[in-house]
């Protein structure tokens, strides 16, 4: 079966404002066709009639082509040497903190970041603000109620502290919810706000193309004020941070110069 991929990546951007040709080609096409048969398409002309009626078949594609995986303090090791950067490093350097959480997905990441800032007692600037392109699983974040599988790298102590049990589910303490504002935010078209001291975008930029991949680390370093810092995910080391402006003070975590 031949698929007519440019027909669908043009449609795509004129009707969901989704640019397709940032995202590696032979990953996107594939979990495309994925997608397409599991919504009983044959084509791709089909499939985007179905998308356009059919709001469960439109946010199944969104969730599987935006790759909607995360769970709190993900690879905990490396959230831990974040947290003493943020600790030893930030806050005698800035004392109040702004922090960007970028493809957020369901709100696990930027709650972790908010159970960290209130934990240390780090004064934050404004909000965390966490952003992601997908507006149904915004819906999810916001809400904050997770499942046991989502939770699994939380420590006894901060599930005590900071979520409530209800029934089979966890649900984030008001209080960090109210230390995050989420936000529609397309990290390829849409426009970078700046100033903060800390921004994390982790296991997102694997997905895309090389030149839209040094794009937004650029935009990135931009956002950045001098002295701030851009950890990344535990798949996204940067072997050549200078050309970004940045310095590496660890496998994943970098400094703007």
């Amino acid at each position: 079966m031949s698929l007519d991929f440019d027909f669908f990546y043009n449609w795509a951007y004129r009707n969901l404002n989704l640019n397709l040709d940032a995202y590696k080609e032979t990953q996107l096409q594939r979990r495309i066709g994925t997608v397409m048969k599991n919504a009983g398409a044959t084509d791709l002309q089909e499939y985007a009639k179905l998308i356009s009626n059919d709001e469960k078949i439109k946010r199944d594609f969104l969730n599987y082509i935006t790759i909607n995986v995360t769970e709190f303090f993900r690879n905990k090791e490396i959230f831990e040497e974040f947290e003493n950067v943020l600790k030893e490093i930030l806050v005698p350097r800035f004392k109040t903190i702004n922090i960007w959480s970028a493809a957020c997905s369901i709100g696990a990441e930027p709650y972790s970041l908010a159970i960290i800032m209130d934990k240390n007692k780090i004064p934050i600037k404004n909000k965390i603000l966490a952003t992601d392109i997908d507006e149904p699983i915004l819906q999810k974040a916001r809400q904050g109620v997770y499942k046991e599988n989502e939770i699994k790298n939380i420590s006894k102590d901060n599930l005590k502290n900071y979520f409530t049990l209800n029934e089979k589910e966890y649900a984030v303490d008001e209080k960090i919810k109210n230390m995050v504002t989420f936000k529609k935010h397309d990290l390829i078209l849409d426009n970078y706000e700046k100033g903060f001291n800390a921004i994390v975008c982790r296991n997102v930029t694997i997905y895309f193309k090389n030149e839209t991949r040094d794009l937004i680390y650029r935009k990135f370093q931009e956002s950045l004020v001098p002295g701030g810092i851009f950890f990344t995910g535990a798949t996204e080391s940067i072997y050549n941070p200078k050309e970004y402006g940045l310095k590496k003070l660890s496998t994943f975590i970098y400094e703007k110069i």
